[in-house]
């Protein structure tokens, strides 16, 4: 018996505004781009690290949400009405301690995941605990493994979303134009070494002190850069990926 080929899906990556702390503003934003990307024949749609709070270390105590928190049900209510898979980056309550740099992954059957970021920037470990479990979704049989940004920078995370038979490689993150290119770099080796689609998304706002580039895209299997962003103009980036080969287009 010969195997199934997965059907073609679309990830819809996210370059927004976000606005510091303003979680209900910002989640309108982020539900305007999940209705354009759905529009545009989005299966899923990734927005960058903390996405819905903005980078903010020094207030993700007092921003952290619970996992029944309304924001994730809006979020939530969204994937069922548009038909498409959502991750959106967010600071997650964690009653054994310091809150997590997490994504919530809303489905469009309703139900809601998180991934927690497993590998912390020097300094993160202050204001926030890494997770401990891989994140590894299906979405129409394609398995798409999730990143937050210094997950990335281990080549121990990617090597075990490979030994999960990954499909795509997710991240969601917060670069700055001096850090653009060592991680794309690092992305593109990603992609060559596991033979797989990788791709990003990443702010276009000043954050957290940080001034961030976008450049949200994707590399190919052999580690080229098969679509980007332009700059930090806010963006839907459309990765479709078929068989293993990844195209994609910009919309602004």
């Amino acid at each position: 018996m010969t195997a199934t080929t997965p059907a073609p899906i679309t990830i819809a990556l996210a370059q927004l505004p976000v606005s510091k702390a303003a979680v209900d503003d910002n989640l309108q934003t982020h539900l305007a781009y999940i209705e354009r990307a759905a529009a545009l024949g989005a299966n899923v749609v990734a927005f960058p690290e903390l996405s819905l709070t903005g980078y903010e270390l020094a207030l993700l105590s007092q921003l952290a949400m619970p996992r029944d928190d309304a924001t994730f049900a809006a979020l939530t209510a969204a994937a069922v009405a548009n038909n498409t898979v959502v991750i959106a980056g967010c600071p997650l309550h964690n009653p054994n301690g310091k809150p997590y740099i997490a994504a919530v992954i809303c489905f469009p059957n309703g139900e809601h995941t998180f991934y927690l970021k497993q590998h912390l920037h020097e300094g993160e470990e202050v204001y926030c605990a890494p997770g401990h479990e891989s994140g590894l979704i299906n979405v129409n049989s394609t398995r798409i493994a999730l990143a937050v940004c210094a997950d990335f920078t281990h080549t121990s995370h990617a090597a075990t979303a490979a030994a999960q038979q990954a499909d795509v490689y997710l991240a969601s993150a917060l670069i700055s134009p001096g850090g653009y290119a060592t991680d794309a770099e690092l992305l593109a080796t990603i992609a060559k070494r596991h033979q797989q689609p990788v791709v990003l998304a990443n702010h276009v706002s000043t954050t957290g002190g940080w001034q961030t580039c976008g450049n949200s895209g994707g590399w190919n299997a052999a580690g080229e850069l098969m679509v980007s962003a332009h700059g930090t103009q806010p963006s839907l980036v459309l990765c479709r990926i078929y068989n293993g080969v990844l195209s994609g287009r910009v919309h602004v």
